[in-house]
């Protein structure tokens, strides 16, 4: 089997946005979901149901909304831009933005299972004890939580290395044309 340049290239490219936006994710999701697990609040269900929306949304609807909302006239890429930076329409960057937020259920739900299995006891026993709270976090929480960690991890890299729809919206890499983004 022989692969072109553009092949390894193509590889190289899916690996390395499948990488980032696992480790984007686990950072976002892991208070996000502690949160969501812990909280009492009111907003609890407008936020879980916003993290679950890109479940029901079909890929490319998705993807054309944020094209919108990061686009050169949309209200996250005009306000880059009057910073000075380039807006986030096909760039790696807008695709790593757009894989972050079509991933998030996938990093949310079994983050937040986990830590509600896990209940607040541990922590307690652990406060009592006199173990701040970043302590508590990485001796007690992150060990009793590891396979939550491992399930959003895994499934995050392989969303996203599925995904199809959301990248070919926001990146819209079509080789030989001009005007298009190639990665």
């Amino acid at each position: 089997m022989y692969l072109s340049p553009a092949d390894y290239q193509a590889i190289w490219l899916t690996l390395k946005l499948c990488s980032l936006t696992t480790v984007l994710l686990l950072i976002v999701a892991t208070p996000l979901a502690w949160w969501l697990a812990r909280t009492s609040s009111k907003s609890r269900i407008v936020i879980q149901a916003i993290v679950a929306l890109p479940l029901v949304l079909p890929p490319t609807v998705l993807g054309f909304y944020l094209l919108l909302l990061l686009g050169p006239n949309g209200a996250i890429g005009s306000t880059l831009e009057l910073m000075g930076f380039s807006h986030l329409a096909f760039s790696f960057s807008g695709i790593v933005v757009a894989s972050v937020c079509y991933s998030l259920p996938f990093a949310v739900q079994p983050l937040m299972q986990s830590f509600q299995d896990m209940g607040p006891l541990p922590n307690e026993l652990a406060a009592s004890l006199g173990a701040g709270s970043l302590d508590r976090f990485f001796s007690i929480t992150l060990p009793l939580c590891r396979g939550g960690f491992i399930v959003a991890a895994t499934l995050s890299f392989a969303h996203t290395l599925g995904e199809f729809g959301v990248i070919l919206m926001l990146g819209g890499s079509i080789p030989g044309k001009p005007g298009c983004y190639r990665f």
